[in-house]
């Protein structure tokens, strides 16, 4: 019989600005939210192959307790969904599809059904009869894209679902019972002056 599944999501730590790794402040927010989840019981943490998620792994695991990381291709960097216009307000349709559009063919081509490969592998309830909690390590559009299936939006309400650096989201899904969206984007773990990166200025609180 299938057993409860927490699966706990976050965006990696804040990047340096070629991407290569973590800034000195997005380290702490790894360090930071590796320490909170320390008595969270995980049992393995997934991350993305790019090298933020990666590091932000790394020292999560490390931190939270010598939990074991590992690689997970679905867990990277891409558009999950690409809407039509027809799914979008009339008023902003034209602009969306523009942005969507300008990513590169790498990210958009492969995204969805590196989706679908993400949704089978790290939602609904868990095999076995214990209850299982995970982190996966990632990035602000598949967090997007999984919360809005815990909430059976519509595909394309990925889209607006923003996502800070190491903000913690939690999903629950128990057998029988519909999905729970526990928490999304908390940044209690984080000191103000760590809160809101990865947030356009116009977002931050």
């Amino acid at each position: 019989m299938p057993a409860t599944r927490y699966l706990y999501v976050t965006r990696h730590a804040e990047a340096t600005p070629d991407e290569t790794g973590l800034t000195e402040a997005g380290r702490r927010q790894a360090e930071l939210l590796g320490e909170r989840l320390a008595g969270a019981g995980l049992a393995a943490v997934h991350h993305g192959p790019l090298a933020r998620a990666t590091e932000t792994a790394r020292i999560v695991a490390e931190r939270a307790g010598g939990v074991p990381a590992r690689v997970a291709e679905e867990a990277g960097d891409y558009l999950p969904y690409l809407p039509g216009r027809e799914e979008l307000p009339a008023e902003s349709a034209d602009a969306t599809l523009e942005r969507l559009a300008g990513f590169p063919a790498e990210e958009r081509e492969p995204g969805p059904a590196l989706a679908r490969t993400a949704q089978q592998r790290f939602t609904g309830p868990a095999d076995g009869d214990e209850v299982r909690r995970e982190l996966l390590v990632t990035h602000a559009f598949l967090a997007a894209w999984l919360v809005r299936d815990a909430l059976d939006a519509p595909p394309w309400r990925w889209i607006g679902l923003n996502h800070a650096n190491t903000g913690l989201t939690v999903i629950r899904y128990t057998p029988g019972r519909p999905t729970a969206l526990m928490l999304f984007n908390d940044l209690g773990h984080l000191p103000e002056e760590l809160r809101w990166t990865g947030f356009p200025a116009e977002l931050r609180l």
